[in-house]
């Protein structure tokens, strides 16, 4: 097992570091720097700020001069919000996990519910029913339906806010349990859109998971002790069910942060997402690759974790 986790912690290292290389190049890519979209500042300033921060010097050199400081654990310094990109980190960071993991919480909890309603009452009307339904979450952009909850919920039914994360005006003067309930109500449409689109996904793979392990031997075993069939599903079947769908927390752990781009950006949800799609705009160099830094060492840790959650479930792994 330590050999395992070993080799996995030696991956998720390439994969970060082939990640921020892309992003790295891919960003200067594009034409303008941080410096060219401000007209107000004279050509010769502009100049001295390239030479300042590095700019004027070829994409190599910038390149092993971005590694020296990122092994040194500095991400550099954000020209869009002038601040240094690990203090930013620090503040957006803790709104998209927060964001992440209701999200995570609810399409799993809803998709294996779903999923396990379907398989139970399978080829009926019911089971039809929400394949469709599912079908069209399944289908529809993230940013879509962002937009279509933000019109539906927050102007033509005005029951949530329509963005940020807290009251600008009166959360600081709240007290601790209203400050709470001010953020869960600016969090449930940001977070419903995320776990619609992920339940989807989950819930076909748990339908056709149990579909799988109901006719099987074990399950037959325990109907014969008179268990009950709501006993039998959950405490049987459903268990044994749960192994592909566990494999699904590290599958989805890209979407859901590259979902969180799109969404914190339509409802204003001051995240990680948002800071991210405001740097592209700005040709913020170490803001975007920070953010990229951040988001890929949350996908390879979420990864591991669902490699270790999978283990846990199934105890030939740990045998292993």
């Amino acid at each position: 097992m330590r050999r395992y986790l070993a080799a996995r912690l030696l991956q998720s290292v390439v994969v970060v570091v082939l990640v921020t290389t892309i992003s790295f190049f891919l960003i200067r890519l594009a034409p303008g720097d941080p410096f060219s979209f401000d007209g107000s500042m004279s050509p010769a300033v502009r100049n001295q700020l390239r030479a300042q921060f590095g700019y004027d010097r070829p994409v190599a050199e910038q390149f092993v001069r971005f590694l020296g400081n990122v092994a040194r654990l500095r991400l550099g310094y954000s020209q869009s919000m002038h601040r240094y990109v690990g203090q930013v980190m620090l503040d957006v960071l803790p709104r998209t996990l927060l964001l992440m993991s209701v999200a995570l919480f609810l399409s799993f909890a809803v998709g294996i519910g779903v999923g396990a309603l379907q398989a139970v009452r399978r080829d009926t009307w019911l089971d039809r029913a929400l394949s469709s339904v599912l079908l069209v979450f399944y289908s529809v952009p993230d940013f879509w339906l962002a937009l279509i909850l933000l019109l539906a919920f927050a102007y033509w039914l005005p029951i949530f806010p329509a963005g940020g994360m807290v009251d600008q005006i009166m959360h600081d003067y709240m007290p601790l349990g209203e400050r709470v309930r001010d953020v869960a109500h600016h969090l449930v449409l940001p977070s419903l859109t995320l776990a619609l689109l992920g339940a989807a996904g989950i819930a076909r793979y748990q339908r056709s998971a149990l579909i799988e392990v109901l006719p099987q031997d074990f399950v037959r075993t325990a109907r014969a002790k008179g268990l009950t069939e709501r006993a039998v599903v959950l405490k049987h079947a459903l268990r044994n069910a749960l192994l592909p769908v566990i494999t699904l927390l590290g599958l989805m752990l890209p979407s859901v942060i590259g979902g969180a781009f799109f969404v914190e950006k339509v409802f204003s949800w001051p995240g990680m997402g948002y800071v991210a799609a405001n740097a592209v705009a700005a040709r913020d160099y170490d803001l975007v690759t920070g953010t990229v830094i951040v988001g890929g060492i949350m996908v390879t840790f979420g990864s591991l974790i669902a490699d270790l959650l999978y283990a846990v479930a199934d105890p030939r792994l740990r045998a292993r």
